[in-house]
């Protein structure tokens, strides 16, 4: 065959860490994670692009956050680099590489409190997994009947 004809192969872009942040704060939503924050990071630390951290009420909904997350970026085709706190479950990190999820248990959460110190970075908006009640709804609790 020619060297003409052949086809150059292109190389695909890493899908961008942006949407790996969101998919991995939508994984972790799906089970009910809660005070999801998305910290871009990557003007400020070498370690990763973005931070995703989020709180969990108990150890076994801190492995189906983890198991949510990694089946839904193993669809993608990523894979983590580690996982580090699997088996004591106060506190949880697991590193994408551009992106690092920490999964804490609330008190936990409270304790190492890594929102303050990566309170400066920018936040991507991520919406809440706690919806705003139907104003119709709340106008029914102030009635009595």
């Amino acid at each position: 065959m020619p060297k003409d004809s052949k086809k150059a192969r292109v190389k695909k872009p890493a899908w961008d860490a942006k949407a790996k942040a969101l998919l991995i704060a939508t994984a972790a939503q799906s089970k009910h994670a809660e005070e999801i924050t998305v910290y871009q990071v990557g003007d400020l630390t070498s370690l990763a692009d973005f931070f995703v951290i989020c709180s969990a009420e108990s150890e076994p909904q801190i492995r189906a956050i983890v198991d949510a997350v990694h089946d839904s970026l193993a669809k993608k085709g990523s894979k983590p680099l580690g996982v580090e706190g699997r088996g004591a479950s106060l506190w949880v990190l697991v590193d994408y590489n551009d992106v690092i999820l920490h999964i804490f248990k609330k008190e936990a959460r409270e304790f190492y409190n890594l929102d303050r110190l990566w309170g400066d970075a920018p936040q991507l908006p991520f919406p809440s997994s706690e919806m705003e009640e139907p104003p119709s709804k709340k106008k029914e609790r102030g009635r009595v009947r």
